[in-house]
């Protein structure tokens, strides 16, 4: 936006997704409106059109009365470029598309409806104003908080917004302060501050190395003061304690994490060098009766589910009576307009990002409650009437089902006021059995925001019914794979879905109770919620490893051609990198829009990780690239991704990384990363060798093991 003081300069760019950002004041430009209304930015030497604020409608209208003029650029005393017609409408302003200052007057937040919002981005250098790799605004995931993003990665975040109007920042001793109001209703919750009578002209300023600075202007340097900085060290940097640890008090050793109460460090000899990445694991299993412990004054953790309409009493029973809850923490929405005004929030899986803190931005300490190793009791799991399910598909009617696979057919239906998936397990398959109880003793046990959620289950005769919370984006392959609607999967949402995909598997094999194996980990499993967010599915074929159990040998393999590692495919051997190949033809999936079975992409290779292995060793891994996301993504993402995914399929099984140094490299991202090596091949197998299975998956035998392989088919 355009500064309260002459000496500011600013940007010309592009805001994400198109919208324009508003014009520089640099040396050689003019400005001026153009013949269509518009505001333009030219080069003073030769003419060029550099930018233009791009309005379509209304700036050559008339006025209603007199014939008056067209639009015309005005500036405000807030330091608000205006676009305006002479009734006062602005067509366009720049504090509605800001560069990296965020000014009083103006709206830092989000809009529900859109998932959209006013976000800052930094210069790209200390003297180079074009577009940085960090930017700032509300989350559109969880609009509680705002976030600093470096490239689509978390960066910096505040503490969820526990309700209070305006809070008051008092500077200088107490001579100024910035008053900070937050505003919810129905439609948005935005942030705006203003400043008292007679203070210093006041900003905030997103840096080019992504700090977020308070800065206040000083006559007696003629320059901005930074008064707080966000982060306000290394270790309050989004995740940098790792899982169930918190960065220390300002008033402690200067970026020192600490384990929550009841748990100590993964790695002891990392946290005595200081390096927290692992972070802390539990003294003592947690079970689903123990009581929970109040940690006070806390920046609560990331990753939240917010309940809505609850009171205090109700968000700890909500959590208590959930196995899965790690963790639970309320506010009274005081200053909310909206018709709920409470804030319930509950975690599922790892509390990370948290940190002892006061100051601006919501981030003063709260409660938070954490569920600690005491009595057990066993857990509780509702089973639905049998009645109640034909009632809610309709009697399991055609219009109502939305997919089938190998063990049955899935239904969407109504159950007690909410959206849910039935899968109906085929009555005839003996597969069925085994993979219905596997079913439900895991998943009931394994609650994380990136497992899909087993609500229920049923038991009327022959019949086998597993009840699901609904995903209204259905699985990622038909949204992957599918022309129509492969647009809605931009770099961004597809990195997304790639970290918690890998979340949840590092979940099920190293962060659970149970050290987990799901075997037929693929495109057609990973489900959607309404906000893209992923859900690994389908627990029928998963196996429970003890404790020190390092892998499994089994005469009867089970899984999806293509995604199967060589060792289990062929050999029975199955383990934890297993997985994590089936993890590594899923991110090649992701980041090339192409199936493992497709043949278009591929063109002389075998297959789709050999096809990428020969572009990598050429140097030419972009060209594997979906060609409808290469303009609007960060090469170097996609790149770190296809070398992870390249790491993940290689055929010893020994080389492929463990799913925690996965999401470590994704998250943290990684210059010294090895250089793969040759990834397993499958030679196509002759027809005679396949026949297709009654129940719709394929089946191939040998003289060792039997190997059930399901169709590439979305479910």
């Amino acid at each position: 936006m355009v500064q309260q003081h002459p000496q500011a300069h600013r940007r010309v760019g592009r805001r994400p997704g198109g919208a324009h950002r508003r014009p520089s004041f640099l040396p050689g430009l003019h400005a001026r409106r153009s013949s269509d209304g518009n505001l333009v930015l030219s080069d003073g030497a030769t003419g060029r059109v550099l930018w233009k604020t791009n309005v379509t409608a209304g700036v050559n209208s008339s006025a209603s009365s007199g014939g008056g003029v067209g639009a015309v650029a005005v500036l405000a005393n807030s330091g608000n470029l205006m676009l305006r017609l002479p009734d006062g409408t602005a067509l366009w302003e720049t504090f509605e598309h800001p560069g990296n200052a965020f000014l009083p007057g103006m709206k830092i937040g989000v809009t529900y409806r859109t998932r959209g919002g006013v976000r800052l981005v930094s210069w790209k250098g200390a003297t180079d104003p074009s577009p940085g790799n960090f930017s700032f605004g509300g989350d559109p995931d969880r609009p509680l908080q705002a976030v600093i993003w470096k490239g689509s990665r978390v960066y910096w975040r505040t503490n969820p917004w526990k309700g209070y109007m305006v809070d008051s920042n008092y500077q200088k001793g107490g001579r100024s302060a910035i008053y900070t109001a937050v505003v919810s209703t129905d439609e948005e919750i935005y942030a705006a501050f203003t400043l008292s009578d007679g203070a210093p002209p006041m900003q905030y300023t997103l840096g080019y190395a992504g700090d977020l600075r308070l800065q206040g202007w000083s006559n007696e340097t003629s320059s901005w003061a930074t008064l707080a900085k966000y982060p306000t060290r290394a270790c309050s940097a989004f995740g940098s304690c790792g899982p169930f640890g918190y960065c220390g008090d300002v008033t402690a050793t200067a970026s020192t994490c600490y384990c929550l109460p009841g748990f100590e460090p993964v790695s002891a000899a990392g946290w005595s060098r200081g390096d927290f990445a692992l972070g802390c694991r539990r003294r003592e299993a947690v079970r689903c009766g123990d009581g929970f412990v109040a940690v006070a004054n806390l920046k609560l953790p990331d990753w939240y589910l917010h309940v809505g309409n609850r009171s205090y009493d109700e968000c700890a029973a909500e959590c208590r009576r959930n196995c899965s809850c790690v963790a639970y923490a309320y506010a009274n929405l005081t200053g909310s307009s909206t018709r709920d005004a409470t804030r319930c929030l509950v975690w599922g899986g790892d509390l990370v990002d948290m940190e002892k803190v006061v100051g601006t931005w919501g981030d003063f300490g709260e409660t938070l409650y954490l569920r600690l190793a005491g009595a057990a009791k066993d857990l509780e799991f509702p089973f639905v009437e049998y009645d109640k399910i034909l009632v809610a598909t309709d009697n399991f009617s055609e219009a109502s089902l939305i997919g089938k696979g190998g063990f049955g057919k899935v239904y969407k239906g109504v159950l007690d006021g909410r959206e849910v998936a039935v899968k109906r397990l085929s009555s005839w398959s003996e597969q069925g059995i085994v993979e219905f109880r596997n079913e439900v003793v895991l998943i009931a046990k394994l609650q994380h925001r990136n497992l899909v959620r087993l609500v229920g289950c049923s038991i009327e005769g022959d019949e086998k019914l597993l009840i699901y919370e609904y995903m209204p984006n259905k699985s990622l392959d038909a949204s992957l794979f599918k022309g129509k609607i492969k647009s809605v999967l931009d770099w961004s949402t597809r990195f997304k879905i790639v970290i918690g995909i890998a979340r949840g598997l590092l979940y099920l094999h190293q962060d659970s109770r149970l050290t987990i194996i799901h075997r037929d980990l693929k495109a057609s499993n990973i489900l959607l919620d309404a906000e893209m967010n992923p859900k690994i599915s389908d627990f029928g074929m998963a196996r429970i490893f003890g404790n020190n159990q390092q892998k499994e040998v089994t005469k009867r393999v089970v899984g999806t051609y293509g995604y199967m590692a060589p060792e289990y495919a062929m050999g029975g051997i199955f383990s934890m990198k297993s997985d994590v190949y089936s993890f590594g033809i899923l991110l090649l999936e992701i980041v090339s829009g192409s199936k493992i079975s497709s043949i278009d992409l591929i063109e002389d290779s075998p297959n789709l990780p050999v096809y990428a292995w020969n572009l990598w060793n050429e140097g030419k891994a972009e060209i594997m690239i979906d060609s409808t996301i290469t303009g609007n993504c960060l090469l170097d993402e996609v790149i770190l991704c296809i070398h992870v995914a390249l790491l993940c399929v290689q055929e010893n099984l020994n080389d492929r990384p463990l799913m925690s140094d996965v999401v470590l490299i994704l998250e943290k991202g990684s210059k010294s990363l090895p250089a793969p090596n040759r990834p397993a091949y499958f030679a196509q197998r002759n027809n005679n060798e396949v026949e297709q299975g009654r129940n719709g998956s394929q089946g191939a035998q040998n003289s060792n093991n039997t190997v059930t392989l399901t169709d590439l088919e979305g479910r």
